[in-house]
């Protein structure tokens, strides 16, 4: 079962924070409101563990944001590119799952899958293929430096 903290409300269950963002989203209807999933990840060699950690952001466009975390801990993965694609799988499974809770699309709620990914650094000969994936998910792709789902909100709960 996936469990989400969030710094407000503790710790929920994927019903819980959808029930959540839904009252959120009915309780001002003429306002647009982005639903952002990404993930990032920091190895632990000493542990020989990685940890994962999933954010999901409701963010309320000129408002601020509430975001929720899901943080996970796997055996240690030496390739680079296994990290950046189970990163992206997290992304796409909480997309689908949150997909099933709201079964009737809201058109307010715009959703993006931010990858740690980027043109600069190790990555970037991934791009191409992990961008093609979430995008054939019917998912919008937003990359480094634009990715800040994944490269601020996540990677900041990767390194406790």
């Amino acid at each position: 079962m996936w469990m989400f903290q969030s710094p407000s409300q503790g710790m929920m269950t994927l019903s819980e924070l959808s029930e959540d963002m839904k009252r959120t989203v009915r309780q001002y209807p003429e306002d647009d409101f982005r639903l952002i999933i990404g993930s990032d990840s920091q190895p632990k060699p000493q542990l020989k563990t990685v940890t994962f950690v999933t954010a999901v952001i409701l963010h309320h466009v000129g408002k601020g944001a509430r975001y929720y975390i899901h943080r996970e801990q796997v055996p240690h993965m030496y390739s680079l590119r296994q990290r950046m694609f189970t990163e992206a799988s997290y992304s796409l499974q909480v997309g689908g799952m949150l997909s099933e809770e709201f079964p009737t699309a809201d058109d307010r709620l715009h959703v993006e899958v931010h990858l740690d990914i980027g043109e600069r650094g190790a990555t970037h000969q991934l791009i191409r293929e992990i961008v093609a994936w979430i995008t054939s998910s019917g998912y919008e792709a937003h990359i480094k430096p634009d990715a800040y789902g994944a490269s601020k909100v996540a990677d900041r709960y990767t390194k406790s």
